[in-house]
């Protein structure tokens, strides 16, 4: 399954939140969320669209597949 586009920061925090993941704090321009079982730490940009390239490491980091992602969307 192909990579949604023109993701914004905002729109990925709320659907790994929704996937089990909870904010922590942001920094700058960039947003923190933790789950803890399985344990896991995402650093998300606060960006209008998110690049394809950091989508995919966010997803990598996270253990999510796009699958998973598209369906909290």
């Amino acid at each position: 399954m192909k990579l949604p586009r023109g993701l914004s920061g905002r729109d990925l925090r709320r659907a790994l939140e929704r996937a089990g993941f909870e904010f922590l704090r942001q920094r700058g321009s960039h947003m923190f969320l933790k789950r803890n079982h399985p344990p896991a730490r995402v650093s998300i940009p606060d960006h209008p669209s998110l690049r394809p390239g950091t989508l995919r490491q966010i997803l990598h980091e996270s253990g999510l597949t796009v699958e998973s992602l598209i369906r909290p969307l």
